[in-house]
C-alpha cells in the first residue's frame, strides 16, 4: 500500500534507487531474496512476516524484516475470556505474528486473575506464533486453544496438528469468539487415499515451488535421492504456483510431490487430477514412515521436525558464515 510513497522518500532524500517487487507474497516463505540479488540490490525489505528465513542465510544480500504489531481491544478480548472460561481451565493462547504481541499482556493479566494460560512455541518461530504448515503439539491437559487472529488458515494448521484439541477463535476486528471444528478424519480419509495411489506411480513429477523460499533444493534431493534408491523414475519442474490446468499437461506423470506449500495438497490436493503430495506424504508413500501415526504432521518449518521431509530439519542445516557488514542510517 505504501510502497511507492516510501520509494519516493528514499530517492528524494538519499542517493539510492528502489526496486518495487509486486511479485504475489503469501507469506513468510515468500521472501524473495534471489530475485532481489538477481536485480543487483543491496538491501531487501520485507514487510509484515516473522523472520522465517534468517538473515544469516541470504547471502549475497542484505535484509530487513520489518514487522507489523497491529493495535486491538485487548480488554475486551481478556473480559471475553473471563466470561467463557473458568479459572479451572487451562488455555493455550497462539496467533499470527500481527497479534503475537498481545498474547504476552494477555497471560500476564489473566494469570494474575488467577487463570491457567499457556503459550505453546514451535522454534524458530516465536512464542505463541503460529503458520498454516506449522504449528506445535499440545499437551492433553489444556482445556482449550484459544486463536487470535481472523481467518481459518492458521488455526486449521494447529487443529490438524492437534485433532482432538477444543478450538475457539477471537476475531480481532468482530470481537467475536467463536468455537472452530475441523473434519479431521474426512482430510485423513482424502490424503490417505492419495498416498495409497501414490504408491503404485511408475513416473512421479517433483515440483520444485520458485515463489520465493518456499522451494528448498535439499529437500528436493532427498526426495530425488529416495525415488532413485526405490528405482521410481522421476522429473523436476520448477513452477511458480501449481495449478490443475498446467500439470494436467504433463499426462505421462503418475503423481506429483509438490515441495512449495504442504497446504496445498491438504487444502486443494482432490482438484488435481492425479495425487498432489506433499514431502512428507511422498515419504509415507515409500513407506518409509507410517503416515499420520500419531498425527498429521505440521511441522514444515519446526526445528524439531520428525523428517526430512520439513525446511529446518536437523540434517539440512547449514554452517552459517559470518555476514558482511552493511551500515544502515536511521535519519532522527
Amino acid at each position: 500500500m505504501y510502497a511507492c510513497i516510501i520509494s519516493d522518500i528514499l530517492e528524494k532524500y538519499t542517493d539510492c534507487k528502489t526496486v518495487i517487487m509486486g511479485d504475489v507474497t503469501y507469506g513468510a516463505c515468500c521472501v524473495d531474496d534471489y530475485t532481489a540479488r538477481a536485480l543487483g540490490c543491496d538491501l531487501l525489505v520485507h514487510y509484515g512476516h516473522s523472520c522465517l528465513v534468517p538473515i544469516q542465510d541470504t547471502d549475497g544480500i542484505a535484509m530487513l524484516y520489518i514487522f507489523v504489531n497491529i493495535d486491538m481491544n485487548l480488554s475486551h478480548f481478556i473480559d471475553t475470556l473471563k466470561a467463557n472460561f473458568s479459572q479451572r481451565d487451562k488455555l493455550a493462547l497462539v496467533s499470527t505474528i500481527q497479534f503475537v504481541a498481545a498474547l504476552q499482556t494477555v497471560k500476564t493479566e489473566l494469570t494474575a486473575c488467577g487463570y491457567s494460560i499457556f503459550i505453546p512455541q514451535s522454534k524458530p518461530l516465536s512464542p505463541g506464533e503460529i503458520l498454516g504448515c506449522t504449528s506445535p503439539r499440545l499437551s492433553n491437559d489444556i482445556t482449550a486453544l484459544i486463536y487470535l487472529g481472523d481467518g481459518r488458515f492458521h488455526l486449521e494448521s494447529i487443529m490438524i496438528h492437534n485433532p482432538n484439541i477444543n478450538a475457539y477463535q477471537y476475531d480481532p476486528y468482530s470481537r467475536k469468539l467463536t468455537h472452530e471444528v475441523y473434519d479431521y478424519e474426512r482430510m485423513l480419509q482424502i490424503r490417505s487415499d492419495a498416498v495409497n495411489r501414490a504408491k503404485t506411480a511408475k513416473k512421479f513429477g517433483i515440483i520444485q515451488g520458485t515463489l520465493g523460499r518456499q522451494g528448498n533444493i535439499r529437500i528436493v534431493e532427498v526426495l530425488e535421492s529416495k525415488l532413485q534408491a526405490a528405482g521410481i523414475k522421476f522429473v523436476r519442474i520448477l513452477l511458480s504456483e501449481i495449478f490443475p490446468e498446467k500439470l494436467a499437461l504433463f499426462d505421462d506423470i503418475d503423481c506429483w510431490v509438490q515441495v512449495a506449500c504442504p497446504r496445498l495438497s491438504i487444502d486443494w490436493g482432490s482438484a488435481f487430477a492425479k495425487p498432489l503430495l506433499t514431502p512428507y506424504e511422498a515419504i509415507a508413500a515409500l513407506e518409509e514412515i507410517s503416515f499420520a501415526k500419531p498425527v498429521y504432521a505440521m511441522d514444515y518449518y519446526a526445528n524439531e521436525s520428525s523428517g526430512a521431509w520439513s525446511n529446518n530439519h536437523e540434517s539440512h542445516r547449514i554452517a552459517r558464515s559470518k555476514r558482511k557488514h552493511l551500515s544502515v542510517i536511521v535519519a532522527k
